[in-house]
């Protein structure tokens, strides 16, 4: 099963890119698993504001990232985005990764790790209206990320043994939704 980190932020000094380097560490890590885990940094994607001729839905890309996006996405089993809270929604560059495309985000399943002033709780609740359009199924997988802003003075996210627990339970969810599962 290939499950891409997505991280949601491309700010300088950002919590996100921490939070999933945990994430890929500790899914690399399990023993005897079919999990390939990979980081897809849209800080280094670098994705322009949407502005192609055709409806993502439509599978037309004008745009050569686009289609690079696209290609790359359609490779992915499953996602787990890293959402930080931003105003009491997701961040502007994770919106625009997901409306680059259509068919590629389908049929898929994602789950979501946030965190904020509220844990990330608003902005979970409005992503998750978005991938829900893009038709990826939402196996109830969430990680709402406690006290961040007093556990994020050092170079890497030290999870604690609750979110440790909830990533293996969060994987779990992912695998029995995956598409190709019988």
């Amino acid at each position: 099963m290939r499950i891409y980190i997505i991280v949601g932020s491309i700010r300088e000094g950002r919590t996100a890119i921490k939070v999933a380097n945990w994430v890929n560490y500790s899914l690399s890590s399990q023993p005897n698993t079919d999990l390939q885990a990979e980081i897809i940094d849209l800080k280094q994607w670098d994705l322009p504001l949407f502005a192609g001729s055709h409806p993502p839905a439509t599978g037309i890309y004008d745009q050569p990232k686009q289609q690079e996006w696209a290609d790359k996405i359609a490779q992915a089993d499953a996602f787990i985005f890293i959402s930080p809270e931003y105003n009491h929604g997701y961040s502007p560059a994770l919106k625009n990764a997901l409306d680059y495309l259509g068919k590629e985000w389908s049929g898929k399943p994602a789950s979501f790790i946030s965190y904020g002033v509220t844990y990330g709780s608003n902005s979970l609740g409005q992503i998750r209206q978005v991938t829900s359009s893009l038709n990826m199924i939402d196996p109830n997988a969430v990680i709402e990320i406690r006290d961040i802003f007093k556990r994020n003075k050092e170079e890497s996210f030290e999870a604690n043994e609750f979110e440790e627990k909830a990533l293996t339970d969060l994987v779990q969810k992912l695998k029995k939704y995956q598409k190709n599962s019988v």
